[in-house]
């Protein structure tokens, strides 16, 4: 049983040996380590936004720019989104959706950040981007995946026992739930959506009846961003204060086992059965 026992702790260091050894080369045999410290940004609509980029070479050591090649890519699209390339910036190939609205720091490639500047967030600027970068001593590439959002706090109104909250500025569309003082879901409203050219949505969202003297929560949430409106009601006065949070998670990738581990892991299995 002992036997045993040490034969599964040996087979599971030398899993976790070769694990560690091939963690830092991908199928394509990078050199250097290519990533970005936010894969899932929220681009609000309208403002600018930065997609992040960092290379790490082997070395630490601050690379020439002039032998350093940067390009921004983006899924579903044949044309580039930015390029560089020794030294200098390359945007022939640039895609029209992107033309004067992206830039690099270039004061900062030498020193590993390949970041993209975006100007002007649109909506068709959803959706996933890719940095690769090569330069003689790393070679990668990193996702981002580009969130693009519009929030607003909405205004209230009351006129009689109907309370009224509009709000401007909402992408993608929001659900709309009413609670009362006591967090109990209130479903005697009614909500109007409304969307502009550019897909933004405005809404107007009625509760009725409502008391003179109370407080009430208007939840605006989609998948990026979740609006708390709370509400009190003081005769002809209405006070409110909205509290914005905002999706920044996403699911983990699943990491699937890379060929070397799998074969060391057959191997070393088979090695046990045999003695067994």
């Amino acid at each position: 049983a002992n036997l045993i026992v040490s034969i599964f702790v040996t087979a599971g260091l030398i899993i976790l040996i070769l694990s560690v050894s091939f963690s830092g080369q991908g199928l394509g045999g990078s050199k250097g380590t290519v990533d970005s410290i936010d894969k899932w940004p929220i681009g609000y609509l309208g403002e600018d936004v930065i997609l992040s980029c960092k290379f790490k070479t082997s070395t630490n050591s601050r690379e020439s720019t002039s032998q350093v090649s940067i390009t921004w890519t983006k899924e579903g699209l044949s044309e580039v989104v930015y390029k560089y390339d020794k030294g200098a910036v390359q945007l022939a190939e640039q895609n029209p959706q992107f033309k004067n609205r992206t830039l690099l720091f270039s004061d900062a490639i030498g020193g590993g950040n390949a970041s993209l500047f975006l100007r002007d967030v649109k909506v068709g600027d959803n959706g996933v981007y890719y940095c690769s970068v090569n330069t003689p001593s790393c070679s990668g590439t990193a996702s981002v995946n580009l969130r693009a959002a519009a929030f607003s706090a909405p205004k209230f109104k009351r006129v009689n026992t109907t309370l009224t909250a509009e709000a401007e500025r909402w992408f993608p569309k929001p659900n709309i739930t009413w609670l009362d003082v006591n967090d109990n879901v209130l479903n005697e409203s009614e909500t109007s959506f409304f969307n502009n050219s550019a897909g933004i949505t405005r809404f107007i969202s009625s509760l009725q009846p409502i008391k003179l003297y109370g407080s009430y929560t208007c939840i605006i949430q989609n998948p990026l961003v979740k609006a708390i409106s709370q509400a009190t009601i003081k005769d002809t006065e209405i006070s409110a204060k909205t509290f914005f949070s905002f999706n920044t998670s996403a699911a983990p990738p699943i990491l699937l086992p890379q060929w070397h581990v799998l074969a060391a892991t057959a191997s070393v299995f088979l090695w046990i059965y045999q003695l067994t």
